[in-house]
């Protein structure tokens, strides 16, 4: 099977996506007064009504079309007024009134869309990104200077409710295929979903994963659930074919169900494009299907042949009336909508002189955005100068801290905004190394002490007299000739070796960049 790369050369891979989110912030289920709680003892929160007993009647969540309304305000939906619910087709056992109460062709939120950053690395997947100049536009994107923008379009953010958990009782991983029996959980049946479908704009995984997280970050902001793919609140199906390059004319797509991961998502993508172009280049059809992602095979599985619309035998929900939102509602909604992760970015870097990249990432998660802008407070007047140190530390050994320890959260944590500015401010004036930042980072977390004191007590302020660092070089060098004469005969490399020497001769407490300056200077002369 060809790699990504070189299936790109020949096939332009058109995505899609399905992204389901549960209103978990919400106390009830959509249609009923059974209480949401994740984890709860099995069929402990129905009712006739999610049920669906006979004669049990719908009553719609009112917070939780202000949630959906609040998410399309959020991502450039326009909200439509006159929409309704729908009866769907449903003929699986964990939806016991076989049919899912959900909105048809006209939703509460449409016509959308997200402008995604894709820069470094997630740029590489582009086809013949290079040939584009800074500034120059081409089909839904436009190249920036480490990467490029895609506009990707929003067809629309609909209403349902989700379905309850089955439990496969004797197959491999869980699955149904060679269980013995199954079981049935309804207290998920009912809970208030939303589904957000793409325009078909996408074209790599990555551009797939990036849309995915940009979502995530944008329900978090707004509170309306808290995303956790692992516990199944978000979740993603991909839409994907192939066409040939230069051609106009979609080709038959597959569609991967559930990915509940953000590199199960790039990762199935990716082989559904590699295996499809095999495929297709050795004379096969692609069919219309469903297909699992099996990650420990790293291998998508045929689940099912991919049902039509008319399969779901839609029709008007009879038992509720349509809805017609007013101008004050939509206003009311349109009032809590919160700073947005895009928005605060460029705050960041107006106000800070942040790089996009930083605050980006500074901006995605919202422990992280509050504990940076309070340690600006705390840097007061210097804040401009000790942005960059405050936010590489955050970024980097926060984040990796964060992921090291669960649970972790930097607003209630020994690292207080004015002990993480004090860190800054002994890396900018070179009083220690970056390495040596690391352990005062460490211990700051570790020993619940001031940054000041954890370099005082281990005897760690780094010498930075240029005079007394001379003395140490002239000293390296002179016991050193033939290292001398190598790295003058053009062999720069070595200039590591004498820069470990005098670090060891200085007992580690010499400033390295003043140092490798010196050296530099004395090897030239």
């Amino acid at each position: 099977m060809k790699k990504l790369e070189e299936v790109f050369e020949t096939w332009e891979a058109v995505i899609g996506l399905e992204i389901h989110a549960e209103l978990t912030t919400l106390t009830t289920k959509m249609f009923c007064g059974c209480k949401l709680e994740f984890g709860a003892e099995p069929n402990t929160h129905t009712c006739p009504v999610c049920l669906g007993l006979p004669g049990a009647l719908p009553v719609p969540n009112k917070a939780a079309i202000e949630s959906i309304v609040l998410a399309g305000l959020a991502t450039n939906c326009d909200i439509e007024k006159r929409s309704m619910f729908y009866r769907k087709g449903y003929m699986y056992p964990d939806m016991s009134k076989n049919f899912q109460t959900t909105q048809g062709p006209v939703a509460f939120c449409m016509r959308g869309h997200l402008d995604l950053a894709v820069d470094g690395a997630a740029a590489r997947e582009r086809y013949r990104l290079n040939d584009l100049a800074v500034g120059e536009s081409c089909d839904n994107i436009t190249r920036t200077d480490d990467g490029y923008t895609a506009h990707v379009g929003i067809t629309r953010i609909h209403m349902e409710e989700d379905a309850g958990k089955m439990v496969h009782i004797g197959g491999g991983e869980g699955r149904i295929a060679g269980a013995t029996h199954s079981l049935v959980d309804y207290n998920r049946a009912g809970t208030p979903l939303i589904e957000l479908v793409t325009e078909p704009d996408l074209r790599t995984p990555e551009e797939a994963r990036l849309f995915m997280q940009k979502l995530r970050q944008i329900y978090l902001a707004i509170g309306i659930s808290d995303c956790s793919m692992e516990e199944g609140s978000l979740r993603c199906d991909g839409n994907v074919s192939l066409r040939r390059r230069g051609t106009e004319k979609f080709g038959v797509k597959t569609e991967l169900k559930n990915m509940n991961s953000f590199k199960n998502l790039h990762d199935g993508l990716a082989y559904e494009i590699c295996r499809q172009a095999e495929v297709l280049e050795e004379g096969g059809q692609i069919y219309q299907e469903t297909r699992h992602w099996d990650p420990s095979t790293k291998r998508t599985i045929v689940m099912r042949v991919k049902e039509t619309a008319d399969d779901y035998r839609l029709f008007p929900e009879p038992d509720m009336v349509p809805f017609d939102l007013s101008d004050e509602f939509i206003d009311n909604v349109r009032a809590k909508l919160p700073e947005l992760p895009d928005q605060k970015a460029t705050r960041f870097e107006s106000a800070y002189g942040l790089s996009a990249y930083d605050a980006r990432q500074l901006a995605a998660d919202a422990h992280m955005s509050v504990f940076f802008e309070s340690c600006m407070t705390a840097a007061g007047s210097e804040a401009a100068i000790l942005a960059k140190p405050v936010a590489n530390l955050v970024i980097n050994d926060v984040s990796a801290y964060v992921n090291a320890h669960e649970g972790f959260n930097v607003t209630n944590s020994p690292l207080t905004p004015v002990r993480a500015v004090g860190l800054a401010k002994l890396l900018v004036s070179d009083a220690i190394s970056s390495k040596q930042a690391k352990e005062v980072f460490a211990a700051v977390l570790e020993e619940d002490k001031d940054p000041d004191v954890v370099v005082e007590e281990r005897g760690m302020k780094q010498v930075s007299d240029a005079g007394a660092i001379e003395a140490v070089v002239e000293e390296v060098l002179a016991a050193n000739p033939n290292e001398v004469a190598s790295y003058k005969g053009g062999n720069t490399k070595i200039i590591g070796f004498f820069v470990g020497q005098c670090m060891k001769a200085m007992r580690g407490q010499g400033n390295p960049k003043l140092i490798n300056q010196v050296l530099a200077r004395k090897l030239a002369e």
